[in-house]
């Protein structure tokens, strides 16, 4: 499917709204009222699709009642919610992979309620204390999958394949998203695992940002996306300045607007138009107004597609992406 410049889906994450109200107590269990509330808060910046961050409301753990005062609160805030973002609760998680599962077959289903097309999951598990600590949660290693595992690739394979068979019922596609340390950490482990997992309607989310921001040496953001965009069905975008010194090794990264920091997306954003890419947007953003700071990334990732729907180029139409030179 194409979109025009207007038409093309762009989601606000909901990163920056926590599942607790001011008041101590929890949006899970908040008057339908308060998710009017935040999701107007949404609208008003000029969005009109909400990735639905379970971070912020699990609308798995919903009862039915609920589920539908929640669709209600969504009609009444002007937005609509074209796909789901699962966070740290990986399917393969040593402890709680099976409950995790579960609980994504739940989330899947009152997904499918509400019309949602993409779920996005992926492997990376809870923050720990260290991480919480941290001013950016990502300077400090987290959890990892282990590496050269074939049990835990292959269940990574089988349970992604049965909610790949679950999500097909509703016609809906699951995006898996890269991130450091799982078995999605580089560009390369990603495609393994889509080919393993052999699914039409999974794919990846090329999430780059994800590996930018690490204070490490990273794989070249370019060549990254050159491998991974021919399988992506769903983009959360979101840059970061980064700064690198070889003579120290010191490594410095922190969030960036889209337009400004390290990745172009300008470069990318065409790039994926060529290989054939449709899918849904997801504006993510951490520190300060997040809310506003993708709000203006929306605007400018307008900017980037075609004024009018058309046929994208073949893959083989452009040359791929190369950095250029410094």
């Amino acid at each position: 499917m194409t979109y025009t410049r207007e038409e093309w889906p762009i989601a606000a994450a909901l990163l920056q709204f926590p599942g607790q109200l001011r008041d101590g107590s929890s949006v899970q269990d908040a008057d339908p009222s308060e998710w009017v509330s935040t999701l107007s808060e949404v609208a008003s910046t000029g969005f009109t699709h909400v990735d639905l961050t379970d971070s912020w409301l699990r609308i798995g753990d919903l009862t039915p009642k609920r589920l539908e005062a929640f669709e209600l609160a969504t009609v009444a805030a002007g937005v609509t919610i074209p796909s789901l973002s699962i966070t740290r609760k990986s399917v393969i998680d040593p402890e709680l992979g099976l409950d995790n599962l579960a609980y994504t077959h739940r989330t899947l289903e009152a997904a499918a309620a509400l019309r949602v097309t993409v779920l996005s999951l992926g492997l990376h598990r809870t923050l720990t204390a260290e991480q919480k600590s941290r001013l950016w949660f990502w300077t400090a290693q987290g959890a990892s999958d282990p590496v050269g595992d074939r049990d835990v690739w292959q269940a990574a394979v089988d349970r992604i394949r049965d909610l790949a068979a679950h999500a097909a019922d509703y016609n809906m596609q699951v995006s898996v998203e890269l991130y450091e340390d799982t078995l999605l950490g580089t560009a390369d482990s990603a495609v393994r695992l889509i080919e393993d997992i052999d699914r039409p309607n999974v794919g990846i989310n090329p999430d780059i940002g994800n590996l930018v921001r690490l204070h490490r040496p990273i794989e070249d953001w370019a060549e990254m996306l050159e491998k991974t965009l021919p399988h992506a069905n769903y983009w959360q975008v979101k840059n970061y300045f980064r700064d690198e010194n070889p003579d120290t090794g010191s490594i410095v990264t922190m969030p960036a607007p889209l337009a400004l920091g390290f990745i172009d997306y300008r470069r990318a954003v065409h790039r994926a138009l060529e290989l054939g890419f449709s899918g849904i947007f997801c504006c993510e953003h951490y520190g300060g107004d997040g809310l506003g700071v993708s709000a203006v990334n929306q605007q400018y990732l307008r900017s980037l597609l075609p004024e009018s729907p058309r046929q994208n180029a073949p893959a083989t139409a452009a040359q791929p992406m190369k950095e250029e030179t410094r």
